[in-house]
């Protein structure tokens, strides 16, 4: 399905972004791996290259313009796939709108939502060289029905929602396809924090019930970057097994 495709992957450290590493190398693609984390973007490379895959590791701070910037100048090539997984996910959670410390809500901001058009637009060159260029965005379900006590991660995921849907139009004629998925909550560390009430939730609202790995999604992923993917440009995909519908 990847064959011959070198595909981006942002956040490559993580719990999804390792599985979404494996998922596209699999496929056969050439993985590059970034994260601002050297530690877990090596585990992610080892991994990857365990498992057969071909990769290779760009460190990038998705807070730093200038990082991202060098990270786009620095791509051999074409780049056929960007799946912009990096953000900032955790510790931002339970408090209410009042609350919500500036300094937090604009670090939020400069990451996940300034980060994410930058990384684009950084790859923007070697995405449209490739002929056939697809860009994945992480967004999250809990923007589509409105989580409570969540307000600059939702904020944050429903920009890059709005962002997707403005980019398609405007890379579409270039050929490159721009799409978002929307997951839920997921069983990785990084959700241990959250009140067992929420996973409740999740687990008994989903259409099809219980708890959900990043495995599927990851898949979903990797599909979003092939050739194929093109007719979805624009859209937002939940994958979470049916909490919402969009």
């Amino acid at each position: 399905m990847l064959n011959g495709r070198n595909i981006l992957v942002t956040g490559a450290g993580g719990g999804l972004g390792r599985d979404i590493v494996l998922a596209c190398g699999r496929a056969g693609a050439h993985v590059i791996l970034s994260d601002f984390n050297e530690e877990l973007g090596v585990a992610s490379l080892a991994a990857l290259k365990e498992a057969g895959g071909s990769g290779e590791l760009r460190l990038a701070d998705l807070s730093d313009p200038a990082s991202i910037a060098a990270l786009g100048a620095g791509l051999d090539g074409p780049l056929h796939g960007l799946i912009n997984n990096g953000a900032i996910a955790t510790g931002i959670g339970g408090i209410g709108f009042r609350d919500i410390d500036i300094a937090v809500w604009d670090k939020v901001m400069q990451v996940n939502v300034r980060g994410t058009w930058l990384m684009i637009r950084a790859c923007s060159d070697a995405l449209i060289a490739s002929g056939s260029g697809r860009v994945v965005n992480l967004a999250s379900d809990t923007a589509l029905w409105g989580a409570p006590n969540l307000l600059t991660y939702t904020s944050s995921k429903g920009a890059i929602m709005a962002m997707t849907r403005s980019l398609a139009r405007e890379l579409g004629p270039d050929q490159v396809g721009v799409t978002a998925i929307a997951p839920g909550i997921l069983t990785t560390e990084s959700t241990e924090y959250v009140p067992q009430a929420r996973h409740d939730l999740y687990e008994t609202g989903r259409a099809v019930p219980g708890k959900q790995g990043t495995g599927d999604v990851a898949a979903v992923a990797a599909f979003l970057v092939s050739p194929p993917a093109i007719t979805l440009t624009g859209q937002t995909m939940p994958v979470d097994n049916g909490f919402v519908f969009n």
